[in-house]
């Protein structure tokens, strides 16, 4: 009778340290997984902000510029490609295409000294530069969480519960995409 209490004992025992194992591994990638959530609602609270500065700046700009048609196209096309992505990688790749067009709008907006001396122009540059700088460091905290995930997930024994618990193998980075990145940006003035 001791013995059989003693081996239902050790079994309880390891019936515990097993369960133990796979709630703290369930438990981090749960944690891991809205880390990588909550950064990524950060990216688009940076990207709408931008997306919502886009109007004022655009209107400001064609006033002085009423002849440079295309880029205002342009421009109303990148913002509905961003308006309209649901994933991810659409999301970025929208990103991606409005920052190069930003950055055509912009340098029109160098041809223009009295635009540039514009008190509006100058504020939603600013503004402008300032959610870009938000949404560098947004991008970069989320790449971190991105990177601590797909460590987590991909390491053993995590590996095995990944699939098994219903989570992503793999969690997509935020990159930006394009020669026009890799590029200097030439400043005239």
């Amino acid at each position: 009778m001791k013995k059989v209490l003693i081996v239902l004992g050790i079994i309880a025992v390891v019936v515990i340290l097993i369960a133990s194992f796979f709630v703290g591994q369930y438990n981090g990638l749960v944690r891991s997984d809205q880390d990588v959530k909550q950064n990524w609602a950060q990216v688009e609270n940076q990207l709408q902000r931008r997306y919502d500065l886009i109007p004022n700046l655009v209107s400001t700009v064609k006033g002085y510029a009423t002849h440079e048609q295309t880029i205002f196209v342009q421009v109303a096309e990148a913002r509905s490609k961003l308006s309209g992505a649901a994933t991810v990688n659409e999301k970025v790749a929208a990103s991606n295409g409005m920052e190069s067009v930003l950055g055509r709008l912009l340098a029109i907006a160098e041809n223009y000294p009295q635009l540039r001396a514009s008190e509006n122009f100058r504020a939603l540059q600013d503004e402008l530069a300032g959610t870009e700088n938000r949404l560098a460091v947004a991008r970069m905290r989320y790449n971190e969480s991105v990177q601590a995930y797909n460590t987590k997930a991909k390491s053993f024994p995590t590996v095995m519960f990944v699939g098994m618990f219903g989570f992503d193998r793999e969690k997509p980075f935020f990159q930006v995409a394009g020669e026009q990145v890799k590029e200097t940006p030439k400043v005239e003035f």
